[in-house]
């Protein structure tokens, strides 16, 4: 079996482990790249649509979630949103934005990919594939045990993601390196997921499985603006993802829809008070006619909007602004599109990603307690991040 020395080892072939190896690789580090499965950049690949939402220009501090909310700062000061258009850029990678900051490929994901690989045999990284790890060491120096033989390294760099997406090769292998340095770790929750309903409220929406609605979806002080969509177990869409991370427990919670985000409907029905239509007649102008003939029980009034009181009108427009819905739980890891949690950012620097009681021991990207929101967030910490080991490490 191999026995062979490198300056550093990056585990973990996703948008992080290949920045860091790359640019570690630059500082003209030898390096191995090692990966559990038999191909690198499988998030990249399915992000996006196939596309690869690879960066929003719009990234700070203010679009993550972290225990330490300064702690993100320093990295995404450090290489922007800007640096890594540039690096796409100079590889003639043509991109555009979509909506709200956020950079796709104009062909595909596979581009990014390719751009990364080409950035580490540039700089001479070695890439082991279906290389699973079992152990991990230090005394001297960083021992790893695998499958493939045994390396060595002065620096380790843990890239290996979350539990998010197991069906492309997640893995607990970073959290479980952290425990056995003594390492704490932030619970663990799927974030960026679609939502389920409680029991007693789901039967509406099995019945508008498929209907989108642009809406405000909040939850105590934090909203979002964007499509939601139904399902038959809830909801999902961009708004819900955004709001699933910051749901403070895994059940028994509440959120608030506006499902006009445009109108004040009671301004527009005291202001049409004399209109001869129902209100779902009425609602029709504003909403699909499936969402309004589903939410009947809160429309249920056979009088025109003339003729029913005021009192009436305002209790239509309030459920309609304020429609609360009674969250059971989530779809999961299997249907989350990144993990919350992680490695305590109180334990690494915040310009190296090193551990601070560990010498030479980096953390990056989903491993660490920082969740991004959607829309290119999370690829930009993980270059961030990247960045800022490989080159420290």
């Amino acid at each position: 079996m191999n026995n062979s020395k490198y300056d550093v080892i990056v585990i973990g072939g996703g948008a992080a482990g290949l920045m860091a190896a790359a640019w570690a690789g630059q500082r003209g580090k030898k390096v191995l790249l090692i990966e559990h499965t038999g191909k690198i950049g499988e998030k990249i690949r399915i992000s996006g649509g196939g596309r690869c939402n690879f960066t929003n220009i719009h990234a700070s501090s203010k679009n993550y979630i972290c225990q330490n909310p300064h702690f993100v700062k320093s990295a995404l000061a450090n290489y922007t949103p800007f640096d890594f258009t540039k690096l796409v850029e100079s590889y003639q990678i043509a991109y555009h934005e979509k909506t709200l900051g956020q950079l796709f490929c104009d062909g595909s994901s596979r581009q990014i990919i390719d751009m990364m690989l080409d950035l580490c045999h540039q700089y001479n990284v070695e890439i082991k594939l279906n290389c699973h790890v079992s152990d991990v060491s230090k005394s001297m120096h960083f021992d790893i045990t695998t499958n493939n033989g045994y390396f060595k390294a002065e620096s380790l760099i843990v890239a290996s993601g979350g539990l998010s997406i197991p069906q492309i090769g997640a893995s607990d292998l970073g959290y479980r390196i952290a425990q056995k340095f003594d390492i704490s770790i932030i619970p663990t929750k799927p974030a960026l997921v679609p939502l389920v309903v409680a029991e007693s409220g789901r039967s509406l929406f099995t019945h508008l499985s498929g209907v989108s609605n642009r809406s405000i979806v909040s939850y105590k002080k934090t909203q979002f603006c964007e499509n939601i969509l139904f399902t038959h177990r809830g909801l999902s869409g961009p708004a819900i993802l955004q709001i699933s991370s910051y749901l403070e427990k895994d059940h028994n919670e509440q959120i608030s829809i506006n499902l006009l985000p445009d109108i004040d409907l009671a301004t527009q029905f005291m202001a049409d008070k004399h209109n001869k239509q129902t209100p779902v007649n009425y609602l029709k102008a504003h909403l699909t006619n499936r969402l309004v003939d589903n939410l009947i029980t809160i429309l249920d009034f056979n009088k025109s909007i003339t003729d029913l009181k005021k009192e009436n009108l305002l209790l239509i427009a309030n459920k309609l602004h304020h429609f609360q819905v009674p969250i059971s739980g989530t779809e999961g890891y299997q249907k989350a599109e990144v993990t919350a949690g992680g490695v305590d950012t109180n334990e690494l620097s915040s310009k190296t990603m090193g551990c601070k009681k560990i010498p030479n021991l980096f953390f990056i990207g989903e491993v660490v307690d920082v969740t991004g929101w959607l829309g290119g967030y999370n690829f930009q910490w993980a270059w961030a991040s990247g960045f800022a080991a490989g080159n420290h490490c």
